[in-house]
């Protein structure tokens, strides 16, 4: 599958899609320059990207895989590939697996979800098919049972597990309820979601001699993104260039980051997909620059990873900072953001996972040290507690297994919005 160009993608774009025509109407003839293209706005991209009367699509959906995304708006939407497609998604990608630790004759269990046209199972099975070392692979998929999971992982003695970084810490916990440890896994490749020191903690108890790795970050609606970058820091990666455009963006002004450090949200364009053509596409996810003509870069978590409680803007990266500058002995390994309203208010609670066997009446202190925390580092909470216009802040202890994920894909919900809607 050839790598276009990206002016004939965009031609080719303003040629076969209704909806990229529009777009780019009152644009001249002639667009050689991504910059010189409005980025995409998710809520209309969706809205023509639509099962019946796609605007979207270069062509009839006569040849293709097709398979169910959340993209970054919430509400499950349908992403299209031809064959020639994905097979050059799922090369790419296998090239990065090495970058993660892929070695020749790993054997690897891909614990990601299947079915329902999720695509991340089939992805990394692919990715693993068509990468450039052999290796062995297990098959076994997120919805397995745990209790015939570990025995599997066992008998092939797996020396790589493969999962959302919430599949992993819940086998993780199945293990260390047991009392038992998986020493012969060497590689923990996670992806999907972030993974926080808490988790690390938590796994470093059940696998030993396991190191976590992003296996690269991509997602079924934006496409390829980043290749992982060996060394401590796994929220870094690298462009997979010639297929990708990776563009950090200022979050008030729109205009393109060239300096590093400096956070804004992630663009991207694939140059290797026509069927459904991703130009200047919002991934969802912040970043910054750590090497802008390498192509390097750090994901800061997800643009929309926050919740508005009562007058206070909060996101999950704050609560993570303030739990671990109050959690000096790492008692903690889960976490959850859960908004509730009762007596005319918001609250914040803060569902906290200990271990098994952690008693839970025992953290009143830490609970106390998190709260204060958090406090400090967002001040206008306390104040609009004050105010009288929010519920102070609470901590609820639960267990790893406890935490509510996403049941299609095995994902933690970071934030949990209970208040009433109706």
């Amino acid at each position: 599958m050839p790598v276009h160009h990206v002016s004939d993608l965009i031609r080719f774009a303003r040629d076969h899609s209704p909806f990229y025509a529009d777009l780019y109407a009152d644009l001249p003839p002639q667009v050689d320059r991504i910059t010189d293209l409005p980025v995409v706005d998710q809520s209309e991209f969706w809205a023509a990207n639509t099962l019946h009367g796609n605007r979207v699509l270069t062509a009839p959906l006569g040849e293709a895989v097709v398979f169910k995304t959340g993209g970054t708006t919430g509400a499950p939407k349908f992403s299209c590939y031809t064959r020639e497609e994905w097979q050059e998604f799922v090369t790419a990608f296998g090239t990065g697996l090495v970058d993660a630790g892929l070695r020749p004759g790993h054997r690897v269990a891909d614990l990601f979800y299947a079915g329902e046209l999720y695509a991340s199972f089939l992805f990394i099975l692919d990715s693993l098919a068509h990468a450039p070392v052999a290796n062995v692979r297990l098959p076994i998929g997120g919805g397995a049972p745990l209790e015939s999971t570990v025995p599997t992982l066992e008998d092939f003695a797996a020396q790589v597990v493969a999962g959302t970084p919430t599949t992993l810490c819940r086998l993780a916990e199945h293990l260390m309820s047991q009392g038992r440890q998986l020493p012969a896994v060497e590689l923990l490749f996670f992806g999907g979601e972030a993974l926080f020191d808490d988790q690390r903690r938590l796994l470093a108890t059940a696998f030993p001699n396991a190191e976590p790795r992003s296996l690269g970050y991509a997602s079924v609606d934006g496409g390829l993104l980043g290749r992982p970058v060996p060394g401590p820091d796994p929220r870094t990666h690298r462009t997979f260039a010639p297929h990708t455009v990776v563009e950090i963006l200022d979050e008030t002004t729109g205009e393109p980051i060239r300096e590093t450090g400096r956070a804004g949200r992630v663009v991207v364009t694939q140059l290797f997909r026509r069927l459904m053509p991703v130009i200047r596409y919002p991934a969802g996810d912040r970043a910054e620059w750590t090497d802008v003509e390498g192509g390097v870069f750090r994901i800061l978590g997800r643009a929309e990873e926050g919740v508005r409680v009562g007058p206070v803007s909060l996101y999950s990266q704050d609560a993570q900072t303030a739990v671990a500058a109050a959690d000096t002995e790492g008692r903690v390994m889960g976490m959850q953001l859960v908004v509730r309203r009762w007596e005319g208010r918001d609250g914040l609670v803060l569902r906290l996972a200990t271990a098994p066997g952690d008693d839970p009446a025992g953290l009143d202190v830490l609970a106390k040290a998190v709260v204060t925390e958090l406090n400090d580092a967002r001040p206008l909470y306390p104040d609009s507690v004050d105010a009288g216009f929010v519920h102070p802040l609470r901590v609820e202890w639960a267990r790893h297994r406890d935490l509510v994920v996403n049941p299609r894909s095995g994902k933690l919900v970071r934030v949990i919005d209970e208040r009433p809607t109706a």
